[in-house]
């Protein structure tokens, strides 16, 4: 499966931004599917999670509230909507597609990036104050 994310940008604070990541080679509901980012100097962070079955989602606390993780199975293409940016939002974010947890039914998500395969390109948000 190819991942490539898109949609990222300049932004003032308490702006709003959608990332795209459109998903080929397969159906993105084959997989779990997730939304990293990495700031400067920092580690991988997970960011947000979509259950195959497009019903269950999961969100770091960090971002809880503000961003919506969804799907378009037309398009094959899963959104990261990002509301209410603040400057820690600043870095570089990554769409993940993960085909663990099969056995566990759609509605298994993961925070873990390890058990993510198949990893896009990153996509840049710059949030100022």
């Amino acid at each position: 499966v190819q991942l490539q994310a898109s949609g990222g940008g300049l932004a003032q604070a308490g702006a709003s931004l959608r990332l795209s990541c459109a998903v080929s080679g397969r159906a993105f509901s084959s997989y779990i599917m997730g939304w990293f980012r990495q700031a400067p100097g920092e580690g991988r962070e997970f960011v947000a999670a979509l259950s195959r079955s497009g019903t269950n989602t999961h969100y770091a606390d960090s971002v809880k509230d503000r961003f919506v993780i969804s799907g378009d199975n037309a398009k094959n293409t899963v959104y990261l909507q990002m509301n209410s940016l603040k400057p820690e939002d600043t870095a570089v974010y990554y769409c993940a597609a993960s085909s663990r947890y099969s056995h566990a039914g759609g509605d298994a998500t993961t925070s873990s990036a390890v058990m993510y395969d198949d990893w896009g390109r990153g996509t840049q948000v710059t949030v100022s104050s």
